[in-house]
């Protein structure tokens, strides 16, 4: 009789639906609430003409995302943008099978934010979408989004790290940088450095133009802040980064030492 191989320890925890539907749900609920404040802010800054203000509109979804991370982070690993689960994907800190299920939650929560967006206002300010400037080129636009997200990622892999763990104050470097990228880098390209945060407004006003900026950008970004995070700290399989990603529901799955006891 064949010996059955042992179920994995990543796919056993997966096919926990108790648990992922419940890192899901909070996916889908942080990126609802983050695309609600950054496109939201926008489109009220339009509808007020003005009251707004750039600096408060790029300030408002740092702020939601460092509430977020400290709300839900224990559940989810607040990832709120594909390129964050891919990133520490890639770093063997989360693992592969749940990537997919994380982005459809974080399209999820942007579309739903859009569209409540769009049923108390309209199509008002391009409901909050990120285009390139009039005076810049979706090229140029291209590369800001992508040094921003290199450093959004470097920010997130770095404090996750157990070289350098902040815990809870990892929130804080992170509200930071979005809140300082935005207000030097958002008059060229929206500073968006999240895909569905790009998306969610493309999708429901049907404005797909600039959108390639807003995925091929970050996408770029992250690949090279996963670059510097294997010169600066090695392959990855961190034991706290892998903790910050996943969350605590469920065991811990760091996939190498899984490899590597199958391979025993």
């Amino acid at each position: 009789m064949p010996l059955v191989p042992p179920t994995p320890t990543w796919a056993r925890d997966f096919s926990d639906m108790a648990y992922e539907w419940r890192r899901l749900f909070a996916e889908l609920v942080g990126t609802f609430f983050l695309v609600l404040v950054a496109a939201g802010a926008v489109v009220v800054d339009a509808t007020s003409h003005g009251a707004i203000g750039r600096g408060a509109a790029v300030v408002a979804p740092a702020l939601m995302v460092m509430a977020v991370i400290l709300a839900t982070g224990a559940v989810s690993g607040a990832h709120l943008n594909p390129v964050v689960s891919i990133g520490f994907a890639l770093r063997l800190e989360f693992p592969w099978r749940r990537v997919p299920l994380y982005v459809v939650a974080q399209t999820v929560g942007a579309l739903l934010a859009c569209l409540f967006l769009r049923a108390l206002f309209g199509v008002v300010g391009v409901l909050g979408a990120t285009l390139p400037a009039a005076h810049t080129t979706d090229w140029r636009a291209m590369l800001i989004e992508a040094i921003l997200t290199c450093g959004l990622l470097t920010t997130i892999l770095g404090t996750a790290s157990g070289a350098q763990n902040v815990g809870t104050f990892s929130a804080l470097a992170v509200a930071g940088y979005i809140a300082l990228a935005g207000l030097w880098a958002s008059p060229i390209s929206g500073a968006s450095m999240n895909p569905v945060r790009s998306f969610g407004p493309a999708a429901v006003s049907g404005n797909f133009a600039h959108f390639w900026v807003y995925l091929v950008g970050p996408v770029l970004g992250m690949l090279a802040a996963v670059g510097i995070a294997y010169v600066l700290r090695g392959p990855g399989a961190d034991l706290a980064a892998a903790r910050a990603a996943q969350g605590s529901l469920g065991s811990l799955v760091i996939e190498r030492a899984e490899q590597r006891s199958r391979a025993e």
